[in-house]
């Protein structure tokens, strides 16, 4: 019998053309997959090293792929930046569709396109580097652990301020519980994201010198990525010693409620009397130095309430002790509404005098319309969906020995504005807070990870800031952070109160005193000296 000759052996056409549809869907959808995959990274799987891993694949495809086009290099990245927005916040659905009665197509198409915009940061990183390399002739080893990290975290810090920011689920927040915590308080969420961006470098060289067996230099290229992963999860470690603030005055006594309202109740005119009542029991239960409540758990302005009912929640706070912060939407005029927190003690005397902080950072469509979407908020029938924005730089709370300063909800999101606030108080030698306060509701998203993935935001504001936070929420969650990292909270969608004894903290880190500023430098330097090797090389040939 005669061997088959190499034309025999081709696969007829049909079947090859289908292959190699199945191989461009398979390089379509991995890069999907991979960005999907970090969602199991943070909270409530805490996986964090997934999060590593699953850039350190992303940066692997770069390196090893020299020839391939800017244009390639930008879809990879840009279709993993869409699996990790689309899995990690996919539940906007619920509140467009369930709470906001948008239809299921639109719903799921306007976080289809949310997540195709977050995407296009991971895109324009992994583009940027593609170029860059070419331009400059970058060995793996600059590309891996200068240009890579520097334009992931140029990239992730744009995302938490273009159009406003929509920085959830930035790499940083992943490790809370890691071994690179250590450097939020030095550089906040971005540099604990870089840095893991070079560890994910590290892994890349890590695979190309596995996958490069018995070419000269291997033992090298396989010691030096691991000693630098190394090094930099030990920095981690040995950052959280270092205490960068201290205990100041006495502690409180805090009472956290949790009303537990259902969102689909929560502004209807049948609910609005027990929820008052409600709220007035919870809040005269018992005394406490601070009691507060949720975002709007008052969802009626002043005048809209009967006639006595904050005089009667001030009056229990002058005759208990205690101070209490209401969250309430307030109105300065026509058309003019603010979310708000009132602010209720012993010494304030009237109860038309109480502090009041103003929601700052507003959610885009929430709180506020962008220009030409009005046809789009209209669809979701959100109450009070046009508000004004409080002054970036607000003044604390004082309750007793510790000043409290609030934050609601989204801006919890953005430590960059809470570190500003510290930071500002410290400069004009005006009290600083010493305890940080979130009031929200995210009932919106209803029983979904959007929940634990807060929860961690407001670990990370402890980290960066070395102050605890009270967290006030409606379905949760509901918790006390400490600065040492310990966390107590109530049971999800339950009503209950969060009793405990918390003490505030005085003091600088680095982060309150830099803000983002340490990261950009870093990476803009980091991008310099690539630069600069390029250039010292063609000055020597």
């Amino acid at each position: 019998m005669n061997s088959p000759s190499p034309h025999d052996l081709r696969l007829p056409h049909g079947q090859t053309a289908a292959r190699g549809r199945l191989g461009a869907a398979a390089w379509l959808l991995m890069p999907v997959a991979a960005g999907a995959i970090n969602v199991f990274a943070f909270a409530p799987f805490k996986l964090w090293p997934l999060q590593i891993l699953a850039l350190a694949w992303l940066f692997h495809g770069v390196l090893a792929q020299p020839q391939a086009s800017m244009r390639s290099q930008f879809l990879r990245g840009w279709l993993y930046g869409f699996g990790w927005a689309a899995a990690g916040v996919h539940w906007l659905y619920i509140s467009m569709h369930d709470y906001g009665g948008m239809p299921a197509w639109m719903a799921a198409l306007a976080v289809g396109l949310l997540a195709l915009y977050l995407g296009l940061y991971a895109g324009a990183a992994t583009a940027a580097a593609s170029w860059l390399r070419t331009r400059w002739s970058s060995s793996p080893l600059v590309l891996a652990l200068f240009m890579l990290p520097a334009l992931w975290a140029l990239m992730e810090w744009a995302r938490g301020w273009v159009f406003t920011g929509f920085p959830w689920l930035v790499s940083g927040y992943a490790h809370t519980a890691g071994p690179l915590a250590g450097f939020a308080p030095v550089g906040g969420v971005y540099l604990v994201g870089w840095i893991a961006a070079l560890i994910a470098g590290s892994l890349a060289l890590l695979w190309m010198g596995l996958s490069r067996k018995g070419v000269a230099g291997t033992g090298q290229r396989i010691i030096l990525p691991l000693c630098a992963a190394a090094l930099l999860c030990a920095g981690g470690v040995a950052l959280r010693l270092v205490k960068w603030t201290a205990p100041q005055g006495q502690p409180i006594s805090v009472r956290l409620l949790q009303g537990n309202i259902p969102q689909e109740m929560k502004f209807s005119n049948d609910a609005l009397v027990a929820t008052l009542g409600m709220y007035e029991q919870m809040i005269s239960a018992a005394p406490a130095d601070l009691i507060a409540t949720p975002e709007t758990a008052i969802p009626l302005l002043p005048q809209q309430l009967p006639p006595d009912y904050l005089e009667r929640i001030a009056r229990f706070a002058q005759v208990s002790g205690s101070h209490l912060a209401l969250g309430i939407p307030l109105s300065d005029g026509p058309q003019l509404y603010a979310n708000s927190v009132l602010g209720f003690g012993p010494g304030m005397g009237s109860a038309f005098l109480p502090y009041r902080y103003d929601k700052h950072h507003l959610v885009p469509f929430g709180e506020f319309i962008p220009p030409g979407f009005r046809w789009f908020v209209d669809m979701m029938h959100i109450p009070l969906g046009d508000m004004t924005r409080g002054a970036p730089v607000q003044s604390p709370f004082g309750v007793k020995d510790q000043w409290v300063l609030p934050n609601i909800c989204y801006e919890d999101l953005f430590g960059e504005e809470i570190a500003g606030q510290l930071r500002a108080a410290y400069r004009a030698a005006q009290p600083e807070a010493s305890v940080l306060l979130n009031l929200s509701n995210i009932a919106w998203f209803g029983n979904s990870i959007a929940l634990p993935q807060h929860l961690q935001i407001s670990q990370m504001r402890t980290l960066e800031t070395g102050r605890p936070m009270l967290r006030a929420t409606n379905t949760g969650a509901t918790a006390v952070i400490l600065p040492g990292g310990a966390t107590s909270e109530l049971p999800p969608y339950t009503r209950g109160v969060l009793s405990a004894t918390v003490q505030g903290y005085g003091g600088q880190t680095p982060y309150i005193l830099l803000g983002n500023k340490l990261v950009l430098g870093l990476a803009l330097l980091m991008l310099l000296l690539a630069w600069g090797r390029n250039k010292a090389a063609r000055i020597r040939h």
